[in-house]
């Protein structure tokens, strides 16, 4: 684990705040594509032409040339001007914080969280979470991790199942239709109950994948959830609901920056050590992956900010010994491999080696 230069940090900073302004103006100069007119017996009507994501070109009718839509495509135009400015400040930011050591997506999962964050899905409550987060949570703290801990093609998007905030019926991300039209192949997983469908799609051929995922109901049946503003399954999980209870904004950084949800990082830690004892034996590999997460967030938590740690055991404490019990579990295994990280950690947090 290195730290990164105070001038990348500052850049990663600065990224933030450019993604996060444009994200706050969104304008009709957002649409991607331009106003065409054509003139039909003898009178004129704008059509909008815009490329698919596989390249195609398409175009849509708008209506017939009236003073109103003339000011609407001059909107557009203008817009489109300063769009173009607001773009090309966070290609170099991107491509500075890039040179300064920060930690970047591969090309097409990149391209997969740009069009899930086009779509709405993190607006409407999603989480990145998994090394793609992990990797989010570096930037954001400064760091760059240890290349072991960032090895994974999946792409974890998590959500409750229900918003706990009003919002029209109709708004939803579709996560599916967003995935098809990349057109990069992505194909539903299917379950091994054939009646249940899929909450995963992947690549044929390759490893990438994204997998939808959301908190487990105590005591209900793991059966896949329909999340209707993702128009999407979603699988249940242990444990998930306390991971994205409090997420913060994070930017994924490629040739440009997509701004997402990502877990707290003293949560993110504390789950690595929770879900670290629910692999399976055949899954002992990621164990000690999570493991290694864990304490790369610790190590840079408690140096700087310990009282995050302290507010993220409080969050266990409140949901009972079983919680307390895992991460305690977890913290056996943290010990033997990363003895400084674990002395770092209970030196903040005594209450953790309580039986």
């Amino acid at each position: 684990m290195q730290k990164l230069p105070l001038e990348t940090q500052t850049l990663y900073a600065e990224l933030m705040e450019h993604l996060t302004a444009l994200e706050a103006r969104r304008t009709i100069g957002r649409l991607s594509g331009c106003f065409t007119s054509k003139t039909v017996k003898g009178e004129s009507y704008y059509y909008f032409q815009y490329s698919d994501p596989g390249g195609a070109s398409r175009q849509i009718y708008v209506g017939k040339k009236t003073p109103s839509l003339d000011s609407v495509v001059e909107r557009h135009r203008a817009e489109r001007g300063v769009l173009r400015t607001d773009s090309e400040r966070i290609q170099r930011l991107c491509a500075l914080v890039r040179t300064g050591g920060a930690l970047v997506a591969d090309a097409a999962s990149a391209r997969v969280l740009r069009a899930l964050a086009e779509s709405g899905a993190f607006h409407l409550g999603a989480v990145l979470v998994g090394t793609h987060a992990f990797a989010v949570l570096g930037n954001l703290l400064g760091v760059r991790w240890e290349s072991a801990a960032l090895k994974t093609h999946d792409i974890d998007i998590a959500s409750e199942a229900v918003m706990r905030v009003a919002m029209p019926a109709d708004l939803q991300a579709d996560v599916p239709g967003v995935l098809e039209r990349l057109e990069m192949g992505f194909l539903p997983v299917p379950q091994l109950d054939p009646r249940s469908p899929s909450t995963s799609f992947k690549v044929r051929g390759q490893s990438l994948r994204v997998d939808i995922l959301t908190p487990a109901a105590k005591g209900k049946e793991e059966r896949p959830v329909l999340v209707r503003r993702l128009n999407a399954a979603a699988q249940p999980v242990p444990f998930l609901d306390y991971l994205i209870e409090d997420s913060k904004r994070g930017a994924v950084v490629d040739g440009g920056g997509v701004l997402v949800n990502v877990p707290d990082p003293a949560r993110f830690a504390f789950h690595k050590l929770i879900v670290s004892q629910e692999r399976a034996v055949a899954m002992h590999g990621k164990a000690g992956k999570d493991i290694l997460q864990a304490a790369q967030v610790f190590s840079v938590l408690a140096e700087e900010r310990p009282g995050d740690l302290l507010l993220a055991w409080d969050g266990i404490a409140r949901r009972g010994r079983g919680w307390e019990r895992r991460v305690r579990a977890g913290l056996g295994l943290m010990k033997k491999r990363h003895s400084r990280e674990y002395e770092m950690l209970v030196g903040i947090v005594p209450n953790l080696e309580r039986n």
